[in-house]
């Protein structure tokens, strides 16, 4: 089974795939160093007047946490898109979700008080 993708990361694939390094077979993208696309981002970042320092890290914590889990994904299947193997690493981005566990708390709220839930018949 493939790797699901959101349109936008199946766009991006399709932009490249004529790309030398792609069309050898040798990667989907054309891979930068962490250093070249750290460097690229700050461009942008500069260009942009955006003062956050943008590193690639930053972009992969920002899929885990807002992208992913911000939106109802679960630990376990970020854990496997970010390619942990152990979900205690997953969990890192977790705990930084408060508003998720508050959004939570109030559905479980809702759902404990409805007279029709199981938890209270006594």
């Amino acid at each position: 089974m493939g790797i699901p993708l959101l349109p936008t990361a199946l766009a991006i694939i399709e932009k490249y795939e004529d790309h030398p390094k792609v069309a050898n077979g040798g990667c989907v993208l054309p891979v930068l160093s962490n250093q070249k696309s750290n460097a690229y981002l700050k461009e942008i970042a500069d260009l942009c007047a955006i003062k956050k320092n943008l590193t690639t890290h930053l972009a992969r914590h920002t899929f885990a946490t807002t992208v992913t889990l911000s939106n109802g994904v679960p630990i376990e299947t970020v854990g496997q898109m970010l390619g942990h193997k152990n979900l205690r690493t997953t969990q890192h981005y977790a705990k930084i979700i408060d508003r998720k566990v508050s959004e939570d708390m109030a559905v479980l709220k809702e759902v404990l008080g409805k007279p029709e839930s199981p938890c209270l018949d006594f």
